[in-house]
């Protein structure tokens, strides 16, 4: 298969700002870091270095990289001309861009040739083995992805999983390509650190090749353009694992050339949640072992009947639960829009008959044929005014904590039992109001924030997205045995939606609890000395007395 275009075709559709999916160029600064990053410089010998960008462009990386081979040449005497022609390739599948490069290459003095900065499917093309790997692929999501070209992809590369982006396979077929002790670095969007289709390239980087650094650039302007990319900066080699890699958060492009990296555990399969969290040095538990329960409100698979202000007037008043949705959790406020949830189950869960509730009976009936037509429904066609979950009226009367999903709000709400919560939100219940405070004080604090920020995507803006797969991975520390005076700060400053407070507060925790658990820890190890001691006082004393 093989896909070719000039410039006034646009393969994967246009960006809102105007330029075609998958076309994003990467800053000037960042091309230099990155070809520093895998050494590829010219103060070594580049003659025989084979170099590839597989996604080139107008030759933001091919540019620099002529230019240091060139460098190179002077210092080491060898012919730059010959040298690019059997080491560096580049491809790209819009015919412009490449006359746009191969134009910058001319003005530098090399003549580049068809068969090595080329226009043509990368994915598709044949590529000899390479030491150096370079660029930024595409971004091009599933949904755009021409039909054609994604059943090739899932034919041919099987790291392609779930809907993934086109840079998955673009990363698998140049991580193949390396030769032993090759160097592999992109510039890319991060979603594939942490989302379900990154799990099956996460496990073949893991089990297959060396993941020495990761910088995380989402705060930075890596880009030309502004665009909301999350990018990361990964730096993997075809060489011997390694079990730490180097990880730091980028805020502007101009630390890249200072930066200090931490160490992190590689991690050695497809779950990489703990290798982007903090090293904390106290005992941290998930929301779940701390006696909490994680849940998501319910879908009902036609909304717009079971849910409505206009209930009241149209059902019995006992089938109705005052409902709660993400809208009404906005600018740190919840302001409830009257809406009601109709729940067509009997307290023991079974459907409610009809004959008993003739108001109710009247509205469904008057519904039926769309409600019939549910795939719910057409299961059983007997209970066909079900909701896809079933209603658990207690859950209403619960004190729960709220999370929309995807919100600007810095604020965490906590219903002391008014509501049920609708498919948008998710929620937390378990212990009392009190200890839900604390848990949301703690949420809400800049250590989870970041936490939630290495293991899921942010919003644009740095917000977290709250979903029970991540909620599920959090770890914080156990406030359950707080005593009384911090807990009353802590909620104080929760309730006067106090953020600088929480974070105040939430830090003092950590810290008492580290401090504790450092002399628990202290007293154990002393505790162990002695015993050790004594038994060899006592192995001392038997020895001699033989």
């Amino acid at each position: 298969m093989a896909l070719k275009m000039n410039s006034s075709n646009c393969l994967y559709g246009e960006r809102t700002s105007g330029g075609g999916h998958g076309d994003v160029p990467t800053a000037p600064e960042v091309v230099r870091y990155m070809l520093d990053l895998i050494g590829y410089t010219a103060d070594k010998d580049l003659s025989n270095t084979i170099i590839l960008e597989p996604s080139c462009g107008e030759g933001e990386f091919i540019v620099e990289i002529a230019r240091r081979l060139m460098d190179s040449a002077r210092q080491f005497v060898f012919d730059a001309q010959a040298a690019f022609l059997n080491c560096v390739y580049g491809y790209d599948i819009v015919e412009e861009k490449i006359q746009r490069c191969n134009q910058r290459l001319s003005d530098m003095g090399l003549n580049p040739t068809d068969s090595h900065v080329c226009v043509g499917d990368f994915l598709s093309a044949r590529v000899p083995e390479v030491d150096f790997v370079v660029g930024n692929p595409p971004y091009v999501r599933y949904e755009n992805i021409p039909a054609e070209q994604l059943d090739y992809i899932k034919k041919t590369f099987t790291t392609f999983h779930y809907r993934a982006d086109l840079y998955i396979p673009f990363f698998e077929k140049t991580l193949r390509l390396l030769k032993p002790r090759g160097r592999h670095c992109f510039i890319c969007a991060n979603r594939w650190l942490k989302n379900e289709y990154g799990r099956k390239l996460r496990r073949l980087v893991a089990r297959c090749f060396r993941l020495e650094t990761i910088l995380n650039l989402e705060r930075a302007d890596a880009f030309k353009e502004d665009v909301l990319a999350y990018p990361a900066i990964t730096l993997i080699s075809n060489n011997t694992a390694s079990p730490t890699f180097g990880y730091a958060e980028v805020e502007r492009v101009a630390e890249l050339t200072s930066l200090t990296t931490s160490e992190r555990t590689t991690p050695s399969d497809d779950d990489w949640t703990g290798a982007f969290m903090s090293a904390d040095h106290i005992q941290l538990y998930t929301i779940e072992e701390l006696g909490f329960k994680i849940g998501i409100g319910v879908a009902t698979g036609a909304d717009s009947v079971f849910i409505s202000s206009e209930l009241p007037e149209l059902v019995e008043p006992e089938l109705l639960l005052p409902a709660l949705n993400a809208k009404d959790l906005r600018g740190d406020t919840m302001s409830w829009h009257h809406e009601y949830l109709l729940n067509p189950y009997t307290p023991s869960g079974e459907l409610i008959g009809l004959s008993h509730y003739p108001k109710a009976a009247r509205y469904l009936e008057s519904h039926k044929e769309r409600l019939s037509d549910r795939h719910v429904a057409r299961k059983n066609s007997l209970k066909w005014y079900k909701t896809i979950d079933r209603i658990n009226p207690q859950l209403r009367r619960e004190a729960k904590i709220l999370l929309p999903d995807m919100s600007g709000n810095r604020y965490i709400f906590v219903d002391e039992g008014q509501f049920y919560p609708l498919h948008n939100l998710y929620y937390v219940t378990g212990h009392s109001v009190r200890k839900l405070k604390i848990l949301s004080a703690i949420l809400m604090s800049d250590i989870i924030r970041q936490q939630i920020g290495s293991i899921t995507n942010n919003m644009n803006g740095g917000f977290p997205r709250w979903q029970s797969q991540y909620l599920r991975k959090l770890k914080v520390p156990d406030f359950m045995a707080m005593d009384l005076a911090s807990e009353n700060q802590l909620i104080q400053s929760y309730d006067k939606k106090d953020f600088d407070a929480v974070n105040r507060h939430v830090s003092i925790l950590y810290e008492t609890i580290a401090t504790t658990q450092h002399h628990q820890n202290s007293s154990s190890l002393h505790y162990i000395r002695k015993r050790q001691e004594k038994q060899l006082e006592l192995a001392f004393s038997m020895q001699w007395s033989n």
